[in-house]
Protein backbone atom coordinates (compact mmCIF):
# COMPACT_ATOMS: atom_id res chain seq x y z
CA UNK A 1 0.00 0.00 0.00
CA UNK A 2 2.81 2.23 0.97
CA UNK A 3 4.25 1.62 -2.45
CA UNK A 4 1.01 2.24 -4.37
CA UNK A 5 0.72 5.49 -2.48
CA UNK A 6 4.45 6.47 -3.34
CA UNK A 7 3.83 6.16 -6.85
CA UNK A 8 0.39 7.91 -7.20
CA UNK A 9 2.11 11.00 -5.53
CA UNK A 10 5.13 11.04 -7.77
CA UNK A 11 2.64 11.26 -10.95
CA UNK A 12 0.28 13.66 -9.81
CA UNK A 13 3.29 16.01 -8.59
CA UNK A 14 4.65 15.91 -11.86
CA UNK A 15 1.50 16.31 -14.46
CA UNK A 16 0.49 19.74 -15.11
CA UNK A 17 -2.74 21.13 -14.20
CA UNK A 18 -5.70 19.89 -16.23
CA UNK A 19 -7.29 22.03 -18.58
CA UNK A 20 -10.68 23.14 -18.71
CA UNK A 21 -13.03 20.29 -19.53
CA UNK A 22 -16.38 21.78 -21.65
CA UNK A 23 -19.76 20.59 -20.98
CA UNK A 24 -19.03 18.62 -17.60
CA UNK A 25 -19.89 21.00 -14.68
CA UNK A 26 -17.39 20.98 -11.23
CA UNK A 27 -20.32 19.40 -9.50
CA UNK A 28 -20.73 16.83 -11.95
CA UNK A 29 -17.68 16.21 -11.46
CA UNK A 30 -17.57 15.98 -7.55
CA UNK A 31 -20.35 13.72 -7.76
CA UNK A 32 -18.87 10.89 -10.49
CA UNK A 33 -15.38 11.54 -8.23
CA UNK A 34 -17.19 11.01 -5.04
CA UNK A 35 -19.24 7.69 -6.44
CA UNK A 36 -16.22 6.26 -6.82
CA UNK A 37 -13.74 7.12 -4.45
CA UNK A 38 -13.91 4.58 -1.41
CA UNK A 39 -13.35 5.85 2.37
CA UNK A 40 -10.10 4.15 3.06
CA UNK A 41 -8.57 6.37 0.37
CA UNK A 42 -10.24 9.84 1.45
CA UNK A 43 -7.23 10.72 3.46
CA UNK A 44 -5.23 10.15 0.36
CA UNK A 45 -6.93 12.09 -1.89
CA UNK A 46 -7.29 15.28 0.35
CA UNK A 47 -3.37 14.76 0.36
CA UNK A 48 -2.62 14.68 -2.89
CA UNK A 49 -5.18 17.30 -3.59
CA UNK A 50 -3.21 19.61 -1.20
CA UNK A 51 0.87 18.03 -3.34
CA UNK A 52 -1.47 19.34 -6.71
CA UNK A 53 -2.65 22.60 -5.70
CA UNK A 54 1.30 23.26 -4.21
CA UNK A 55 2.88 21.98 -7.77
CA UNK A 56 0.27 24.01 -9.72
CA UNK A 57 1.28 28.09 -7.58
CA UNK A 58 4.46 26.83 -8.00
CA UNK A 59 4.06 27.45 -11.91
CA UNK A 60 4.03 30.99 -13.91
CA UNK A 61 0.02 30.78 -14.91
CA UNK A 62 -2.87 29.04 -12.91
CA UNK A 63 -4.92 27.59 -15.27
CA UNK A 64 -8.55 26.52 -13.67
CA UNK A 65 -11.04 24.31 -14.81
CA UNK A 66 -13.81 26.51 -14.93
CA UNK A 67 -11.94 29.55 -16.78
CA UNK A 68 -12.73 30.89 -20.18
CA UNK A 69 -10.03 29.72 -22.81
CA UNK A 70 -7.60 31.81 -23.83
CA UNK A 71 -8.73 34.78 -26.52
CA UNK A 72 -6.12 34.12 -29.08
CA UNK A 73 -6.59 36.12 -32.25
CA UNK A 74 -7.66 34.13 -35.56
CA UNK A 75 -5.04 34.99 -38.25
CA UNK A 76 -7.71 34.21 -40.56
CA UNK A 77 -9.88 36.77 -39.51
CA UNK A 78 -6.95 39.88 -39.43
CA UNK A 79 -7.35 42.25 -41.99
CA UNK A 80 -5.09 42.20 -45.00
CA UNK A 81 -2.11 44.86 -45.59
CA UNK A 82 -2.78 45.25 -49.09
CA UNK A 83 -6.45 44.26 -51.26
CA UNK A 84 -6.34 40.77 -52.62
CA UNK A 85 -5.43 40.05 -55.98
CA UNK A 86 -8.48 38.36 -56.69
CA UNK A 87 -10.09 42.31 -56.57
CA UNK A 88 -8.06 43.16 -59.57
CA UNK A 89 -10.39 41.67 -61.90
CA UNK A 90 -13.28 43.99 -60.34
CA UNK A 91 -11.09 47.45 -60.47
CA UNK A 92 -12.20 50.02 -63.26
CA UNK A 93 -9.35 52.10 -62.06
CA UNK A 94 -6.37 49.37 -62.47
CA UNK A 95 -8.38 48.54 -66.01
CA UNK A 96 -8.18 52.10 -66.92
CA UNK A 97 -4.41 52.04 -65.95
CA UNK A 98 -3.99 48.92 -68.01
CA UNK A 99 -5.18 50.64 -70.72
CA UNK A 100 -3.95 53.91 -70.65
CA UNK A 101 -0.25 52.29 -70.55
CA UNK A 102 -0.79 50.22 -74.19
CA UNK A 103 0.36 47.21 -71.95
CA UNK A 104 0.30 43.90 -73.12
CA UNK A 105 -2.60 41.08 -72.59
CA UNK A 106 -0.22 38.95 -71.16
CA UNK A 107 0.56 40.99 -68.13
CA UNK A 108 -2.44 40.04 -65.88
CA UNK A 109 -4.60 42.68 -64.03
CA UNK A 110 -3.02 40.89 -60.91
CA UNK A 111 0.63 41.51 -61.70
CA UNK A 112 0.00 45.02 -62.39
CA UNK A 113 -1.71 45.21 -59.12
CA UNK A 114 1.23 44.01 -57.39
CA UNK A 115 3.39 46.75 -58.60
CA UNK A 116 0.94 49.24 -56.81
CA UNK A 117 1.73 47.80 -53.62
CA UNK A 118 5.43 49.19 -52.08
CA UNK A 119 7.01 46.95 -49.80
CA UNK A 120 6.37 50.29 -46.56
CA UNK A 121 3.02 48.95 -47.26
CA UNK A 122 2.75 45.03 -47.47
CA UNK A 123 5.80 43.61 -46.49
CA UNK A 124 5.23 40.41 -47.99
CA UNK A 125 7.71 39.77 -50.61
CA UNK A 126 5.13 37.70 -53.21
CA UNK A 127 2.63 40.33 -52.81
CA UNK A 128 4.67 43.57 -52.77
CA UNK A 129 6.73 45.35 -55.85
CA UNK A 130 10.03 44.87 -54.35
CA UNK A 131 11.23 42.16 -56.69
CA UNK A 132 9.89 43.38 -59.84
CA UNK A 133 11.46 46.96 -58.97
CA UNK A 134 14.58 44.99 -58.93
CA UNK A 135 14.33 43.83 -62.19
CA UNK A 136 13.05 47.12 -63.56
CA UNK A 137 15.72 48.96 -61.91
CA UNK A 138 18.67 46.61 -63.62
CA UNK A 139 16.86 47.10 -67.26
CA UNK A 140 16.46 50.76 -66.30
CA UNK A 141 20.25 51.74 -65.44
CA UNK A 142 21.62 49.42 -68.53
CA UNK A 143 18.90 51.14 -71.61
CA UNK A 144 19.35 54.52 -70.16
CA UNK A 145 23.00 54.12 -69.58
CA UNK A 146 24.15 52.67 -73.21
CA UNK A 147 21.87 55.40 -74.15
CA UNK A 148 23.94 58.31 -72.96
CA UNK A 149 27.14 56.68 -73.74
CA UNK A 150 26.08 55.44 -77.30
CA UNK A 151 24.71 58.94 -78.31
CA UNK A 152 27.00 61.13 -76.52
CA UNK A 153 30.70 59.37 -76.59
CA UNK A 154 32.47 62.78 -75.35
CA UNK A 155 30.16 63.39 -72.61
CA UNK A 156 32.28 63.41 -69.17
CA UNK A 157 31.08 61.38 -66.11
CA UNK A 158 30.17 64.02 -64.26
CA UNK A 159 27.86 65.28 -66.81
CA UNK A 160 27.10 61.38 -67.54
CA UNK A 161 25.88 60.78 -63.65
CA UNK A 162 24.23 63.74 -64.02
CA UNK A 163 22.41 62.65 -67.33
CA UNK A 164 21.62 59.46 -65.52
CA UNK A 165 19.49 61.03 -62.60
CA UNK A 166 17.96 62.88 -65.13
CA UNK A 167 16.41 60.40 -66.92
CA UNK A 168 15.91 57.29 -64.40
CA UNK A 169 16.22 58.78 -61.15
CA UNK A 170 14.17 58.72 -58.17
CA UNK A 171 12.60 62.47 -59.05
CA UNK A 172 12.37 61.90 -62.84
CA UNK A 173 10.47 58.45 -62.49
CA UNK A 174 7.87 60.85 -59.93
CA UNK A 175 7.13 62.62 -62.85
CA UNK A 176 6.75 59.62 -64.55
CA UNK A 177 4.44 57.56 -62.23
CA UNK A 178 2.29 61.15 -62.03
CA UNK A 179 1.74 61.44 -65.92
CA UNK A 180 0.30 58.45 -66.09
CA UNK A 181 -2.67 59.56 -63.72
CA UNK A 182 -1.60 57.53 -60.62
CA UNK A 183 -3.32 58.29 -57.78
CA UNK A 184 -1.84 57.46 -53.86
CA UNK A 185 -3.97 56.02 -51.28
CA UNK A 186 -4.76 57.79 -47.98
CA UNK A 187 -3.35 54.62 -46.10
CA UNK A 188 -3.35 51.25 -47.26
CA UNK A 189 -5.21 48.36 -46.40
CA UNK A 190 -7.49 45.78 -47.39
CA UNK A 191 -9.83 47.59 -48.19
CA UNK A 192 -8.25 50.15 -51.05
CA UNK A 193 -9.10 50.06 -54.47
CA UNK A 194 -6.33 48.21 -56.27
CA UNK A 195 -5.91 50.84 -58.66
CA UNK A 196 -4.33 53.03 -56.00
CA UNK A 197 -0.63 53.42 -55.17
CA UNK A 198 -0.69 52.30 -51.31
CA UNK A 199 2.96 52.99 -49.13
CA UNK A 200 2.94 53.83 -45.64
CA UNK A 201 4.28 57.50 -44.89
CA UNK A 202 5.18 56.40 -41.14
CA UNK A 203 7.56 53.13 -42.65
CA UNK A 204 10.25 54.10 -44.96
CA UNK A 205 10.56 52.21 -48.35
CA UNK A 206 13.75 50.50 -49.73
CA UNK A 207 16.10 52.17 -52.36
CA UNK A 208 16.73 50.11 -55.03
CA UNK A 209 20.54 50.22 -55.58
CA UNK A 210 21.95 47.85 -57.98
CA UNK A 211 25.13 48.65 -57.58
CA UNK A 212 27.31 50.34 -54.79
CA UNK A 213 29.06 49.96 -51.34
CA UNK A 214 29.45 51.95 -48.82
CA UNK A 215 33.52 53.75 -48.43
CA UNK A 216 35.48 52.92 -45.08
CA UNK A 217 35.88 56.37 -44.97
CA UNK A 218 32.24 57.20 -45.45
CA UNK A 219 32.02 59.27 -42.16
CA UNK A 220 34.90 61.24 -42.73
CA UNK A 221 34.19 62.51 -46.18
CA UNK A 222 30.89 63.96 -44.67
CA UNK A 223 32.30 65.39 -41.69
CA UNK A 224 35.87 67.30 -43.32
CA UNK A 225 34.12 67.66 -46.78
CA UNK A 226 36.59 65.41 -48.87
CA UNK A 227 36.89 65.26 -52.69
CA UNK A 228 36.05 62.09 -54.15
CA UNK A 229 38.12 60.72 -57.24
CA UNK A 230 35.94 60.09 -60.63
CA UNK A 231 37.26 56.48 -60.50
CA UNK A 232 36.14 55.94 -57.14
CA UNK A 233 32.90 57.23 -58.02
CA UNK A 234 33.10 54.61 -60.65
CA UNK A 235 33.93 51.36 -58.17
CA UNK A 236 31.98 52.35 -54.80
CA UNK A 237 29.21 54.67 -55.46
CA UNK A 238 25.50 54.46 -57.26
CA UNK A 239 24.63 54.16 -60.60
CA UNK A 240 24.20 58.39 -60.25
CA UNK A 241 27.83 58.61 -58.31
CA UNK A 242 26.32 59.37 -55.19
CA UNK A 243 28.01 58.14 -52.05
CA UNK A 244 25.77 55.22 -50.32
CA UNK A 245 26.19 56.18 -46.18
CA UNK A 246 23.93 57.20 -44.03
CA UNK A 247 25.86 59.78 -42.90
CA UNK A 248 25.91 61.18 -46.70
CA UNK A 249 21.81 60.78 -46.03
CA UNK A 250 21.97 62.64 -42.51
CA UNK A 251 24.49 65.59 -44.00
CA UNK A 252 22.09 66.10 -47.08
CA UNK A 253 18.85 66.69 -44.57
CA UNK A 254 21.01 68.95 -42.78
CA UNK A 255 21.49 71.23 -45.41
CA UNK A 256 18.21 72.57 -44.91
CA UNK A 257 17.84 75.46 -42.37
CA UNK A 258 15.27 74.33 -40.54
CA UNK A 259 15.74 73.51 -36.80
CA UNK A 260 16.26 70.44 -35.65
CA UNK A 261 13.16 69.17 -33.85
CA UNK A 262 10.09 70.84 -36.09
CA UNK A 263 7.13 69.44 -37.77
CA UNK A 264 8.54 70.94 -41.07
CA UNK A 265 11.65 68.30 -41.36
CA UNK A 266 9.66 65.71 -40.29
CA UNK A 267 6.80 66.48 -42.92
CA UNK A 268 9.66 66.87 -45.48
CA UNK A 269 12.12 64.08 -44.90
CA UNK A 270 9.03 61.55 -43.93
CA UNK A 271 6.44 62.12 -46.59
CA UNK A 272 8.12 63.62 -49.33
CA UNK A 273 10.95 61.08 -50.00
CA UNK A 274 8.52 58.31 -49.10
CA UNK A 275 6.23 59.41 -52.04
CA UNK A 276 8.74 60.11 -54.29
CA UNK A 277 10.44 56.89 -54.17
CA UNK A 278 7.33 54.84 -53.30
CA UNK A 279 6.20 56.40 -57.23
CA UNK A 280 9.51 55.13 -58.64
CA UNK A 281 9.53 51.89 -57.69
CA UNK A 282 5.97 51.30 -59.29
CA UNK A 283 7.62 52.86 -62.58
CA UNK A 284 10.42 50.19 -61.85
CA UNK A 285 8.11 47.79 -60.97
CA UNK A 286 5.93 47.96 -63.92
CA UNK A 287 9.17 48.05 -66.52
CA UNK A 288 9.98 44.88 -64.98
CA UNK A 289 6.71 42.81 -65.38
CA UNK A 290 6.76 44.08 -68.72
CA UNK A 291 9.90 42.02 -69.26
CA UNK A 292 8.84 38.96 -67.02
CA UNK A 293 5.69 38.60 -69.08
CA UNK A 294 6.19 39.70 -72.82
CA UNK A 295 10.34 39.74 -73.75
CA UNK A 296 13.40 41.79 -73.45
CA UNK A 297 12.57 44.11 -77.26
CA UNK A 298 9.25 44.85 -75.26
CA UNK A 299 10.98 46.58 -72.29
CA UNK A 300 13.23 48.01 -74.30
CA UNK A 301 10.58 49.84 -76.41
CA UNK A 302 8.54 50.35 -73.13
CA UNK A 303 11.78 52.36 -71.73
CA UNK A 304 12.50 54.21 -75.00
CA UNK A 305 8.57 55.02 -75.32
CA UNK A 306 8.13 56.26 -71.57
CA UNK A 307 11.71 56.97 -70.30
CA UNK A 308 14.29 58.01 -72.88
CA UNK A 309 11.61 60.30 -74.87
CA UNK A 310 11.50 62.54 -72.23
CA UNK A 311 13.03 66.19 -73.13
CA UNK A 312 16.56 66.72 -70.96
CA UNK A 313 18.50 69.45 -71.71
CA UNK A 314 22.14 68.42 -71.57
CA UNK A 315 23.93 71.59 -71.93
CA UNK A 316 22.22 72.96 -68.95
CA UNK A 317 24.09 70.58 -67.10
CA UNK A 318 27.75 71.99 -67.42
CA UNK A 319 29.32 74.21 -65.21
CA UNK A 320 33.02 75.42 -66.01
CA UNK A 321 35.25 76.94 -63.46
CA UNK A 322 37.91 78.09 -65.76
CA UNK A 323 36.30 77.76 -70.15
CA UNK A 324 39.16 79.73 -71.24
CA UNK A 325 41.63 77.47 -70.36
CA UNK A 326 39.84 74.28 -70.24
CA UNK A 327 39.44 75.33 -74.41
CA UNK A 328 43.70 76.03 -74.60
CA UNK A 329 44.36 72.95 -72.88
CA UNK A 330 41.63 70.84 -75.06
CA UNK A 331 43.11 72.74 -78.47
CA UNK A 332 46.57 71.56 -77.89
CA UNK A 333 45.83 68.05 -77.02
CA UNK A 334 43.88 67.76 -80.34
CA UNK A 335 46.67 69.53 -82.32
CA UNK A 336 44.51 72.64 -83.13
CA UNK A 337 45.69 75.97 -83.79
CA UNK A 338 45.66 78.19 -80.73
CA UNK A 339 42.06 79.51 -79.57
CA UNK A 340 41.86 83.18 -79.95
CA UNK A 341 38.87 85.32 -79.42
CA UNK A 342 37.22 88.14 -81.71
CA UNK A 343 35.10 91.08 -81.24
CA UNK A 344 32.46 90.37 -83.88
CA UNK A 345 29.93 92.85 -83.24
CA UNK A 346 28.77 95.57 -80.16
CA UNK A 347 26.10 97.83 -79.23
CA UNK A 348 25.97 100.36 -76.70
CA UNK A 349 29.36 100.80 -75.10
CA UNK A 350 28.51 103.37 -73.71
CA UNK A 351 24.95 103.08 -72.49
CA UNK A 352 23.82 101.40 -68.93
CA UNK A 353 23.23 98.09 -70.93
CA UNK A 354 25.67 97.69 -73.86
CA UNK A 355 25.94 94.18 -75.58
CA UNK A 356 29.12 92.14 -76.71
CA UNK A 357 29.29 89.52 -79.04
CA UNK A 358 32.76 87.51 -79.33
CA UNK A 359 33.18 84.56 -81.61
CA UNK A 360 36.19 82.09 -80.44
CA UNK A 361 38.61 80.93 -83.92
CA UNK A 362 41.00 78.39 -83.98
CA UNK A 363 43.14 79.00 -87.47
CA UNK A 364 40.49 79.84 -89.75
CA UNK A 365 37.78 77.68 -88.01
CA UNK A 366 35.12 79.31 -85.98
CA UNK A 367 34.66 77.04 -83.05
CA UNK A 368 31.39 79.49 -81.03
CA UNK A 369 30.54 82.34 -79.77
CA UNK A 370 29.27 83.88 -77.10
CA UNK A 371 27.15 86.94 -76.12
CA UNK A 372 27.38 88.79 -72.61
CA UNK A 373 27.36 92.58 -71.12
CA UNK A 374 31.41 93.20 -71.02
CA UNK A 375 34.11 91.69 -73.19
CA UNK A 376 34.99 89.45 -70.94
CA UNK A 377 31.94 87.55 -69.99
CA UNK A 378 31.29 87.53 -73.61
CA UNK A 379 34.61 85.71 -74.46
CA UNK A 380 34.17 83.22 -71.15
CA UNK A 381 30.51 82.68 -72.75
CA UNK A 382 32.10 81.71 -75.87
CA UNK A 383 34.67 79.52 -74.18
CA UNK A 384 31.94 77.14 -72.73
CA UNK A 385 29.76 77.33 -75.99
CA UNK A 386 33.14 75.97 -77.44
CA UNK A 387 33.22 73.43 -75.08
CA UNK A 388 29.69 72.53 -75.15
CA UNK A 389 29.48 71.88 -78.66
CA UNK A 390 32.57 69.73 -78.12
CA UNK A 391 31.16 67.47 -75.44
CA UNK A 392 27.65 67.30 -77.18
CA UNK A 393 28.87 65.71 -80.08
CA UNK A 394 26.53 63.30 -81.21
CA UNK A 395 27.24 60.72 -83.98
CA UNK A 396 23.43 61.09 -84.57
CA UNK A 397 19.79 59.12 -83.26
CA UNK A 398 20.41 56.45 -85.88
CA UNK A 399 23.27 55.29 -83.62
CA UNK A 400 23.79 51.39 -82.98
CA UNK A 401 23.79 49.91 -79.64
CA UNK A 402 24.98 47.15 -77.87
CA UNK A 403 20.90 45.81 -77.23
CA UNK A 404 20.47 45.85 -80.81
CA UNK A 405 22.29 42.69 -81.16
CA UNK A 406 21.05 40.17 -79.09
CA UNK A 407 17.72 40.05 -81.50
CA UNK A 408 18.19 37.08 -83.44
CA UNK A 409 17.80 38.59 -86.90
CA UNK A 410 20.30 41.74 -85.90
CA UNK A 411 22.46 42.74 -88.44
CA UNK A 412 26.27 42.69 -87.71
CA UNK A 413 27.79 44.77 -84.22
CA UNK A 414 29.33 48.01 -85.95
CA UNK A 415 31.75 49.66 -83.09
CA UNK A 416 31.16 52.59 -81.63
CA UNK A 417 33.07 56.20 -81.61
CA UNK A 418 35.11 55.74 -78.24
CA UNK A 419 36.40 59.45 -77.19
CA UNK A 420 39.54 59.53 -75.51
CA UNK A 421 38.25 61.35 -72.50
CA UNK A 422 37.36 65.07 -70.72
CA UNK A 423 40.26 67.61 -70.38
CA UNK A 424 41.54 67.77 -67.08
CA UNK A 425 42.28 71.59 -66.40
Amino acid sequence: MKRIERLSSQLLTSTPCRPATRGISRAAQNCCRSTTQTPSLYSRTQNQSQIRCQSAAATAEVVHENAAPPNIPDTRNLPLPSPHPDRALRSAKLAALHARLSLSSKIPLQTLARTLVDPSADAHPRFNNANLAYVGSALLQYHTSEFLVARYPRLPMTINFAAMKGYAGVPALHQVARAWGVEAAAAPGEEVDPGLLQYAVDRPTFMMNKWGYVRAESKELVKYKWRRGMSSRILYDDPFGEMLSKEAAVAASAKAQVPEVSAERNTKEVMEEVEKSAHANFVRAVIGAVYLYCDREAAKAFIKSHVLSRRLDLARLFEFKLPTRELVRLCARENFEPPVARLLSETGRMSRTPVFVVGIYSGRDKLGEGIGPSLDAARIAAASNCLKAWYLYSPGEDVGLPSDTFAEDAAPWRPLYVDIGEVIS
